[in-house]
């Protein structure tokens, strides 16, 4: 998160395509990439990145069972993502020490995340809200809550979103889509990075 906190979401990577996506993310900056579990083969992809890329925040997204999380982890990944807030999703990864990022629309869902553990929450989707509700949720979070919109973040408003206090983002086929090439990936993620450093505060 203090490196780039943006997360690559890799919806219909392939394993053939992992490893130059993967190398291709990591030249721009990015440090967390998920792979969601509705992808080809989500698993092998997964242990490809984690393997060839360790010090990365590796995991999965729409990850909706407490087995699936058990799956992710011992394919290697330590992050789990989900569309939603499950309680049991969340408490098996952090019994399992993963990283936890459950998606919520309302502050009910939030709270109901932090209590069970949930180590940030993702905003989702983004496009049912605004910067303002970034705010909104914010000023009744606990202080330091991490929230991360995901769903029609754009290089063009990702600055809106950091600005409202977004702590991150997850970009998805604005980054990548299936069949795009790892130049491709590159250069966009080159973009985004850029993007999201520049509306830091100095």
């Amino acid at each position: 998160m203090r490196t780039l906190p943006l997360v690559a979401i890799l919806r219909g990577l392939t394993p053939a395509e992992a490893p130059a996506v993967g190398t291709a993310l990591d030249a721009a900056g990015f440090a967390m990439l998920e792979v969601p579990l509705n992808s080809p083969q989500p698993l092998d992809s997964i242990a490809l990145l984690a393997a060839s890329h360790p010090a990365k925040l590796v995991g999965a997204g729409t990850v909706l069972t407490a087995a699936q999380v058990r799956e992710v982890h011992a394919a290697g990944g330590r992050l789990v993502v989900a569309p939603n807030f499950d309680a049991e999703v969340v408490r098996e990864a952090v019994r399992l020490g993963m990283v936890c990022l459950p998606g919520i629309l309302t502050p009910t869902e939030a709270f109901g995340a932090l209590a069970a553990g949930a180590h940030g929450l993702k905003l989702f989707p983004a496009e049912m809200g605004s910067p303002a509700v970034v705010k909104a949720l914010l000023a009744v979070l606990p202080a330091g809550t991490p929230l991360l919109p995901v769903g029609g973040v754009s290089v063009v408003n990702i600055a809106e979103w950091r600005a409202a206090g977004s702590a991150g983002c997850g970009i998805g086929s604005a980054l990548y889509k299936p069949g795009k090439s790892a130049e491709a990936v590159a250069r966009d993620a080159r973009a985004f990075a850029a993007a999201w450093h520049g509306t830091q505060a100095a």
